[in-house]
């Protein structure tokens, strides 16, 4: 590995019924059910049924020829190998970083994106047999494969022993939702979290998801065309200006939070906003801007990052791939692409692809 190994701070692997064999038998009641529709123009729907509801979230299954047309329009490459996906051959996931000019990834969650759950033992079944699998996938990975482990929100003295366990098993961060059920993140609630994660040097990772039902049903009327821009996105955004304005990051200074699969275009405004809002409260903008706050979000390539740099700072930005998804985040071959842009100086290049990523995780 290179003194400055290339971070991809945003892959994924796709749960499959694999991810619940690492159950405790008393659990299996609660192994989550695959559904598929019949295919359809090359696609089929896919589901999870839980305790009895269809919850969490699943991506569609894309014929090849299906996938292809997608890549096409998208104008982008996705990881096309399902078992690649859903790490079943772990081998064949560090061919692929190799080619790719990948030492790292950090693996996130694609289920936990929409709630899976109301029930607290239902939860904590589901994440400990996940935070088992993402266990097992490190040890095969020799290091290269990290992970941001899932706490049971809905029963925190199992958050906090599950992320212990994730901390000693290669994960560096805890996977949480910009909202948790009826809480935002700046909820005292969540301070146990804080907590822990900063005691173990582990970051907060705050994926695009959505943890409460009310509004991820709200969003699905038919006339929500782009739907998941209000489930997803503005959530995350939102939570960003939450933690700038609050007192959580004055509080715990140690801890580190990663905004992940949003995009960066947005930074600067949030940061315009807040400026504005800690002159009316009387507060100073600190010196270092949100670096100071140990915040970190992740770019894409269609961000006008030499912007982005200049309002907000270059210790900021980390970069991803979204390995293993099919939206519009994705591109497995972003960091191939951001290494060849001429927009951007080598110093700040290697910040984005490593420094910062490396601060974040704490790798």
């Amino acid at each position: 590995m290179e003194s400055h190994p290339v971070i991809d701070a945003d892959a994924h692997v796709v749960e499959s019924a694999r991810t619940w064999e690492y159950m405790d038998a008393s659990d299996k009641q609660f192994r989550p059910i695959p559904l598929e529709t019949p295919e359809e123009a090359g696609v089929k729907l896919q589901y999870w049924l839980i305790d009895g509801k269809v919850r969490g979230f699943r991506f569609p299954a894309f014929s090849e020829d299906a996938l292809k047309k997608r890549m096409d329009l998208a104008g982008r490459k996705f990881a096309d190998d399902q078992e690649v996906r859903e790490l079943g051959n772990v081998g064949l996931r560090l061919d692929h970083m190799d080619r790719s000019g990948v030492d790292v990834q950090v693996l996130h969650n694609t289920m936990f994106i929409e709630p899976a759950t109301d029930r607290p033992e239902v939860e904590v079944a589901l994440c400990k047999s996940y935070n088992r699998w993402l266990a097992d996938i490190w040890r095969q990975g020799k290091g290269r494969l990290r992970w941001s482990c899932m706490a049971p929100t809905l029963a925190m003295s199992d958050a906090l022993d599950q992320i212990r366990f994730g901390k000693a098993n290669g994960a560096v961060a805890v996977l949480l939702r910009p909202i948790e059920g009826n809480r935002l993140l700046v909820d005292p609630y969540f301070y146990p979290i804080y907590d822990e994660a900063s005691r173990l040097d582990m970051a907060i990772a705050i994926h695009i998801s959505n943890g409460n039902s009310w509004m991820v049903d709200m969003v699905k009327h038919p006339v929500a065309t782009a739907a998941a821009f209000h489930k997803f996105r503005i959530p995350t955004v939102a939570c960003f200006s939450d933690f700038l304005l609050s007192d959580v990051l004055v509080n715990f200074p140690k801890l580190r939070i990663g905004f992940i699969e949003a995009s960066a275009q947005w930074v600067p405004w949030v940061v315009h906003e807040a400026k504005n809002r800690f002159r009316a409260l009387g507060r100073k903008w600190p010196e270092r801007g949100i670096s100071e706050y140990r915040m970190f979000i992740t770019c894409e390539n269609s961000d006008d990052i030499p912007y982005i740099v200049d309002q907000a700072g270059e210790d900021c930005l980390v970069i991803g791939t979204d390995y293993g998804h099919t939206d519009t985040s994705s591109d497995v071959d972003a960091i191939k692409t951001f290494k060849a842009r001429d927009d951007v100086a080598p110093a700040i290049k290697q910040k984005i692809l490593s420094d910062n990523a490396r601060a974040l995780y704490g790798l």
